[in-house]
């Protein structure tokens, strides 16, 4: 694996690099409280407009509409530079937050997380986008650190904001006090970041068709998770499936690529980077409904679920920090134990949280160590893996490999939304719902999932010999 030149992390800070590293990770932070107070605030929203039948499709449609910002950030950034790029963006997730505001119904507030996703894409992609283009090589791995590390960041305003305004039966005004805030920010990006153009000036067709299959097969298999007809959820995951495989016959053969050059060839030290990347993500997903189970089986207010959930991104975040200045053996057995950790949380989820308790300290301490360590296993090889795939790519294809990393991100998310909600529908989510559906459906969610890190594992000890040369 290659080596990088010693760096620091004042190195990051210094008068040159600042004012970069400082808008790139309030962008994230931007999206990441966004994203935590949805999660603690959904079961509200529910109880008020209705709508638990369409309680994944919050974070389905979010997630393809920040898939489908992602891979127009390239475009974006090279069109209009990093001023006016990051300006757009904020407009975008500032109507979108003001739609879910003002949310009558469900279908509406779907609206609203569908701009908000899009918006959200752009701030998220635009983050790791510039990492390889302001900063020196040496530096990529503590900058990704910090760029992912926000969402620990987010983990201590998030569900406050969330829980707070549940408790008080105004969870409007969760995605209210947002607006003003990003405001705040589109001023300040264009007031630090620069007015001309990053220098990035290639210019390549849009990868149109992959992203049309790659949006499509998530709302395939999003549309089965909505029946708990087998037979349907069987056929929203064959559509996804043969979506998926005519993505790869296509992005093979395309001049307008989605990913970097030869991905899908077994050669490609990319493949198992990219495939690690999904199972890590994809598994992590289901978090979305443990807010929902932590009210309904252990009697927890919306703040503190909220909080419970917000060890997961904090345990990520230490996984980072932690691993970050890795190099040589210590960086591989970062990225070969990650899976081992989030196996070992999810398997401490699967035995705690589908037993109902009236919320004891013995039960809840056990459940956020769990978590942490969920989010842990996650973090920990998290900044090598994306290293990784920024040093395996070309020159004329480091623009690609930046926005392909969120891309990827997202996908994964947004298929393991679906899959997750398509299980706990399955197994009484819905129906019969209350306690007995919370603790059959938590049930399975947790163990089925549990695929996904032993998958990973087995990637990771594949990823660990790769040599790649910078």
């Amino acid at each position: 694996m290659i080596m990088t030149e010693e760096s620091r992390w004042r190195d990051l800070f210094s008068s040159k690099n600042a004012p970069s590293a400082i808008a790139l990770s309030l962008g994230v932070v931007l999206m990441a409280i966004n994203t935590l107070i949805a999660i603690t605030i959904l079961p509200s929203v529910v109880n008020d407009i209705g709508g638990l039948n369409l309680y994944a499709w919050n974070t389905t449609l979010f997630v393809v509409a920040s898939i489908i910002g992602s891979i127009l950030s390239a475009r974006l950034l090279s069109a209009l530079g990093a001023r006016n790029a990051y300006l757009v963006a904020s407009l975008v997730f500032f109507i979108g937050s003001l739609l879910c505001t003002l949310a009558p119904t469900m279908e509406i507030m779907l609206v609203g997380r569908t701009i908000q996703g899009l918006g959200g894409g752009f701030l998220f992609a635009l983050s790791y986008l510039m990492i390889n283009l302001v900063f020196a090589q040496s530096l990529w791995p503590r900058a990704i650190a910090l760029v992912s590390g926000m969402w620990g960041v987010a983990t201590l305003i998030g569900p406050a904001i969330g829980g707070v305004f549940a408790e008080m039966n105004a969870w409007r005004y969760a995605f209210g006090i947002m607006l003003p805030i990003i405001l705040c920010y589109s001023v300040f990006t264009y007031l630090i970041l620069p007015k001309t153009e990053v220098q990035n000036k290639t210019k390549t067709a849009l990868p149109i068709v992959q992203l049309l299959l790659l949006s499509a097969a998530v709302l395939a298999v999003s549309s089965g998770s909505l029946s708990q007809d087998v037979r349907l959820n069987i056929l929203g995951i064959v559509a996804a499936v043969v979506l998926i495989f005519l993505l790869i016959i296509h992005e093979r053969r395309a001049s307008a690529r989605l990913l970097p050059e030869n991905t899908f060839s077994l050669r490609s030290p990319h493949l198992v980077l990219f495939t690690t990347l999904f199972l890590l993500v994809m598994g992590l997903s289901g978090d979305v409904f443990i807010p929902y189970f932590l009210q309904i089986l252990h009697g927890q207010s919306p703040l503190a679920s909220g909080y419970m959930v917000a060890f997961v991104a904090m345990g990520w975040t230490i996984g980072e920090i932690l691993s970050a200045s890795w190099q040589g053996a210590k960086m591989r057995f970062a990225i070969v134990s990650g899976p081992i950790f989030m196996l070992a949380g999810m398997l401490l989820l699967l035995v705690l949280l589908p037993s109902q308790s009236a919320g004891e300290w013995q039960i809840m301490l056990p459940i956020s160590l769990g978590l942490g360590v969920f989010g842990f296993g996650v973090g920990f090889g998290w900044p090598h893996i994306l290293t990784l795939i920024l040093q395996a790519s070309s020159e004329a294809d480091k623009s690609i490999a930046g926005s392909s990393i969120t891309t990827i991100q997202l996908f994964a998310s947004a298929f393991g939304s679906a899959l997750g909600g398509m299980t706990v529908n399955l197994f009484g989510f819905y129906q019969p719902g209350g306690v007995e559906g919370a603790v059959s459906s938590s049930f399975w969610l947790f163990l089925l999932f549990s695929i996904a890190p032993i998958l990973a594992l087995l990637t990771a000890f594949q990823l660990a010999k790769i040599k790649v040369e910078g």
